[in-house]
């Protein structure tokens, strides 16, 4: 087991010029040796909002090319516009001339006194406790994100951990980052891709990877960790797609997501 290292320090980037950036993909944010999707994701925003006036990236758009091996990459961004709300920025994550990630993203800011007009779209979150979920850690082979992060899952969606999966495609729980930071708006574009594909909850799989994740900020969290609730929608062609559902410790939904991955059963 590694010592787990602050998201802040993993998803640093250094501007090289105007609208360039240098970073660096941690070894130890993957799974089976593959970047975790949303932490490049993060990194892209952490530099997105570098160049805007607007302070966090709100939308993000995402497109997975190609999985970069750890270690340095560039990050380009191309504002394409600034208005007084919001602004717009393409982005692309790279090395050399071989470009891994290109995404779209809003960006603006967020009034952390904002209050709910209407929800009647968001599920319910759930009321098991932190303590009272279970601690995702594989055994039989290292997942080093696993490392990084404490991943806890509700006791009633952990049938996959013991060979039973429910078939309700639903997987619940908590997150929190073990380097000792509390999520931010640039963080928690990385928690909404964190948690095990909801198909797991169907059949167990292999590497599950991403096509295109869609990733909104909706608030600021407050500290603590994150209550998380995936769930699966469609399974076909060899494609799957997800949304996933994100709230902070005081109940607020913070964020939330859908993507679409490849996946054999």
């Amino acid at each position: 087991m590694t010592t787990p290292r602050a998201f802040s320090e993993v998803s640093a980037v250094t501007r090289t010029d105007d609208h360039r950036f240098a970073a660096e993909v941690d070894p130890e944010w993957s799974v089976l040796g593959k970047p975790n999707g949303g932490y490049l994701v993060a990194l892209m925003a952490r530099a997105a909002a570098e160049v805007s006036t607007h302070d966090h990236v709100l939308a993000a758009s995402s497109h997975f090319l190609a999985s970069p091996d750890p270690g340095p990459v560039e990050i380009d961004v191309e504002p394409l516009r600034e208005g007084r709300s919001t602004g717009q920025s393409r982005v692309r994550l790279r090395r050399e001339d071989r470009v891994f990630v290109e995404a779209l993203m809003t960006i603006g800011p967020i009034d952390p006194s904002a209050e709910d007009r209407w929800a009647g779209g968001v599920p319910e979150p759930g009321t098991t406790s932190y303590d009272d979920s279970v601690r995702l850690q594989p055994t039989d082979f290292r997942v080093a994100m696993m490392d990084q992060v404490d991943l806890r899952i509700d006791p009633d969606t952990a049938g996959f951990m013991r060979g039973e999966p429910s078939d309700r495609g639903e997987l619940r729980g908590w997150l929190a980052l073990s380097g000792g930071e509390d999520f931010d708006p640039v963080s928690l574009h990385f928690a909404l891709d964190a948690f095990p594909p909801a198909t797991f909850d169907v059949q167990m799989s292999g590497w599950v990877p991403t096509l295109e994740l869609t990733t909104y900020v909706r608030g600021l969290p407050a500290p603590g960790p994150l209550r998380v609730q995936q769930k699966a929608r469609l399974v076909r062609d060899d494609r799957l797609d997800e949304a996933c559902f994100v709230w902070d410790t005081k109940g607020r939904l913070v964020g939330q997501s859908t993507q679409l991955a490849m996946i054999r059963l």
